[in-house]
C-alpha cells in the first residue's frame, strides 16, 4: 500500500508513502547522464536525462521506486494488485516497443522532460512481464507521471495500456483509477471550515467543535479511503512559497496517510508500515525523505553529484 502526491506552490513538488511488510535495501540512487542503460529488449541508451530517486539497485541496476530527472519530471509506481496485467516477453504487438515494468520509471524519465512527452512515447510500447532476474519477479503496479503543469496515470490491464489525466495529483492502489476518482463524488459536502445546518430547520443543532466540516472523512488504511483522505489534505493545504515551508507542508500532507506499526496487520502475521516517505523537489533537483525509524528529513541535491559520469552515485 503506497501513496503518491503532486504539490505546487511557487514551484513543483512530488511526494510518495511507501508502506510494505519489509525493505529491500532501497536507497537514494543518482544516475547520470552517460550511465550506459541497458534495456530488456537489447536496446542501450548511452546517454540520458540525469535522475534521482529510491531505487534497490541490483548488479549495478538502480530498479526505481520513485524519481525525478533534471527537468523536473516525477514518476513513482504503487502496488496494483490483481489489477495489473503485462503482456508475455515474447509478444510482439503491432510494432509496439517491449518494455519490461520494472525498467518503466527509468525508460520514461531517462527520454522525456514533460507529461506531454510521456504520453506520446506510452503510446509506442506494451509494458511485458520479464523479470530482472530469477529472485525478482515483475511487481503488480499502476503509475503516476507529473510535472509542474499536470499529472497521468498509467494503468497497464488485460484491456492494454490506459493513460487518465489525473486532476486531483493523488494515487494510490487498488481499485483502478477511474473508480478512485467517481468515489470522491461521494465526499463533495467535506469542508474545511464549519458546517451549516442542512438537516433541518425544525431544529438548531451546535457545532461544538472545530473541523466538524470535515466529518464523514475516512480515517482507515485502506488504498480507497486513504485517496480520499489524501485527496482533502491537499486540496485544502496552504503552504508558503519558500523551499522549506513547501517541503515541510507535502511532509505533513503524507503524514495524513502514514501507517503505525501494528495498525495494519497481514495474514502472514506481519505488519505494513510506513517505511519512507518522500519529497522530490523538481526545480531544485533535491530528493527529501524521512523513514519510520527516523523522522528527521535527509535531504540529497542531484546537482552536487557529477552528472555527466558513467557510474551510478549512491550518496
Amino acid at each position: 500500500m503506497c501513496t503518491a502526491v503532486t504539490y505546487n506552490t511557487k514551484d513543483f513538488y512530488f511526494g510518495r508513502t511507501l508502506d510494505y511488510e519489509f525493505s529491500y535495501g532501497e536507497c537514494v540512487v543518482i544516475t547520470p547522464r552517460n550511465y550506459a542503460i541497458h534495456l530488456h529488449n537489447s536496446e542501450i541508451i548511452p546517454n540520458h536525462y540525469a535522475i534521482i530517486g529510491m531505487a534497490h539497485v541490483e548488479d549495478d541496476y538502480p530498479l526505481y521506486y520513485d524519481a525525478m530527472n533534471e527537468k523536473g519530471l516525477c514518476m513513482a509506481g504503487l502496488n496494483f494488485v490483481e489489477n495489473a496485467h503485462y503482456h508475455s516477453e515474447h509478444d510482439k504487438l503491432n510494432n509496439k516497443i517491449n518494455i519490461a515494468s520494472y525498467e518503466f520509471i527509468l525508460w520514461i524519465l531517462a527520454k522525456c522532460s514533460n507529461v506531454d512527452e510521456a504520453n506520446n512515447l506510452i503510446s509506442t510500447i506494451i509494458l511485458t512481464d520479464a523479470s530482472f532476474n530469477k529472485n525478482l519477479p515483475p511487481t503488480m503496479l499502476h503509475w503516476i507521471i507529473a510535472d509542474k503543469n499536470k499529472a497521468i496515470t498509467i494503468e497497464s490491464t488485460r484491456s492494454g495500456i490506459h493513460v487518465y489525466n489525473n486532476p486531483i495529483g493523488v494515487l494510490t492502489n487498488n481499485p483502478p483509477f477511474p473508480v478512485q476518482l467517481f468515489n470522491l463524488n461521494n465526499y463533495m459536502s467535506l469542508s474545511a471550515v464549519d458546517p451549516i445546518n442542512h438537516f433541518t430547520d425544525k431544529y438548531h443543532f451546535n457545532v461544538y467543535s472545530k473541523g466538524m466540516g470535515a466529518l464523514g472523512l475516512p480515517g482507515d488504511w485502506s488504498s480507497q479511503s486513504r485517496f480520499v483522505r489524501a485527496a482533502f489534505v491537499k486540496l485544502n493545504s496552504i503552504s508558503g512559497d519558500s523551499e522549506k515551508e513547501s517541503v515541510n507542508q507535502l511532509f505533513h500532507i503524507l503524514n495524513s496517510v502514514n501507517i503505525p506499526r501494528g495498525c495494519c496487520r497481514l495474514k502472514n502475521g506481519n505488519n505494513q508500515t510506513t517505511i519512507y516517505t518522500s519529497c522530490l523537489s523538481a526545480a531544485n533537483g533535491v530528493y527529501y525523505y524521512s523513514t519510520y525509524e527516523n523522522k528527521n528529513t535527509v535531504s540529497i541535491n542531484m546537482h552536487s553529484y557529477n552528472l555527466n559520469e558513467t557510474k551510478i552515485h549512491m550518496p
